[in-house]
């Protein structure tokens, strides 16, 4: 019997699906509404000095969160770097020139306040004292209480620190313990610049300033309170170690 014949067709090859290459789809377009505006000059808030010195305040690390991540000292020398603790120091030393701006700014504001006091018998004019009692609350800056406006007062009672001074110190010593010597000077200081603040206020608010010796005692309240400034910059200054 012959061999069956080979087939006469050839075999269905299973066709191969090929799949389509990949293409990255086109970013989503942004809502316009998403888009935030360059925002001009004219919107540009203006901070107060008193203002500046609290959001600075608020910007220091609790020692709590400083022992937590702060690495160990081992560990630190032998990767060659210095803890957290070292490198916020270095922060605050580099940013001490705005941290005393208010200082300077109160120091002009008083010796400006001085030079008018010490007019002479024909250059001294009547409205001088009352410019010299608005020098000085503006140099106090709402450390003196009786010298605060309603607001500030307001703020005051609700707890808010409102002592341009004050702040400077907790800003300047809060990396430091609350027993350290130098911390407890600087507190010593801005304790005796708002003694001398407020009876400089006192004075003005209460001396006519027609008699020259009067004026003279307001001059050298003045200097008093310049004297205070400046040991007051120096116990910042010993905080921040520069």
């Amino acid at each position: 019997m012959p061999p069956p014949a080979p087939p006469t067709h050839s075999p269905v090859i299973p066709s191969t699906t090929l799949a389509a290459p990949f293409l990255p789809k086109s970013p989503a377009p942004v809502s316009p509404l998403h888009l935030s505006p360059t925002p001009s000059p004219h919107e540009t808030i203006a901070v107060s000095r008193r203002r500046a010195a609290f959001l600075l305040s608020i910007l220091t690390v609790p020692p709590l969160l400083l022992s937590v991540h702060e690495p160990p000292t081992a560990s630190a020398f032998s990767l060659g770097i210095s803890g957290p603790k070292n490198w916020l120091k270095e922060q605050k030393k580099k940013s001490s020139k705005f941290l005393l701006a208010p200082v300077d700014a109160s120091r002009n504001i008083l010796r400006s306040a001085y030079l008018l006091m010490t007019k002479g018998e024909t250059e001294y004019e009547e409205n001088d004292l009352e410019e010299v009692k608005k020098l000085v609350t503006s140099a106090t800056r709402d450390c003196v209480a009786e010298q605060r406006n309603s607001f500030v007062a307001f703020q005051a009672k609700t707890g808010v620190e409102v002592c341009t001074f004050r702040l400077i110190v907790k800003n300047a010593s809060s990396l430091l313990d609350d027993k350290d010597p130098t911390k407890l000077e600087a507190e010593s200081k801005l304790t005796d610049l708002i003694r001398s603040f407020t009876s400089l206020s006192d004075m003005t608010n209460e001396i006519d300033g027609q008699a020259a010796s009067n004026r003279q005692r307001v001059a050298n309240a003045l200097m008093d309170a310049l004297y205070s400034l400046d040991n007051f910059e120096q116990g910042i200054k010993d905080c921040l170690e520069i």
